[in-house]
């Protein structure tokens, strides 16, 4: 089995298929990182199981191993948006990241790590992976946030189309609950995050 990365919670091995470590952190007491890994371990497979549930685009739940705190999941072989935006049609595809931010914000859920090297273009399709910060939620400053750190994201690594592609990402986002309340929210956000840049 390949690791193929380790992010801040846990390790990702590749076989057949994707298996998710989450492993321990050292600098927390026993019993409290057990409960913590074992709770994200079964939220991030609850997330997943609920979105597959509603047909949106994210890889099967194959196992969850609360004790071993393992996740294991359909690997997605195709290209990484991060690889692909920049060089294919940035409105379409980002019109696209939004109607199913705005699908997944829908069902309750945060995704929490927004970004484009977490979404997969296969085919025409775009699935989204690692849920490992996502968690349930209905509130709009959350969904407001979500939408912050993609826009922050974007800004990020495409630094010459992240503008066109965003208003791309708002207006597929349209099909989101409560649109207009959230993006009011979202404008409040991006405020914070600016008089914040300031100091």
């Amino acid at each position: 089995m390949k690791q193929l990365g380790m992010g801040a919670e846990a390790v990702i091995f590749k076989g057949k298929n994707i298996i998710k470590n989450r492993v321990k952190k050292g600098y927390r007491l026993d019993e409290l990182d057990k409960k913590i890994r074992k709770s994200r371990t079964r939220r991030e497979a609850k997330v997943i199981e609920a979105l597959r549930s509603a047909e949106i685009p994210v890889p099967r739940l194959l196992k969850c191993d609360d004790k071993k705190m393992v996740i294991e999941m359909e690997f997605i072989d195709d290209q990484k948006i991060r690889d692909v935006l920049n060089t294919k049609n940035c409105k379409t595809i980002g019109k696209e990241i939004g109607r199913i931010v705005a699908l997944i914000h829908n069902q309750g859920i945060i995704h929490g790590d927004l970004t484009t090297s977490n979404m997969i273009l296969k085919g025409r399709n775009i699935f989204f992976i690692d849920f490992g910060l996502s968690f349930f939620s209905e509130k709009t400053e959350d969904k407001a946030v979500d939408l912050h750190l993609l826009r922050q994201a974007l800004e990020s690594k495409h630094t010459k189309i992240w503008e066109k592609c965003f208003k791309a990402v708002l207006q597929g986002y349209k099909v989101a609950k409560d649109y207009n309340k959230i993006l009011k929210r979202f404008e409040v956000v991006e405020q914070r995050g600016r008089n914040k840049a300031k100091f």
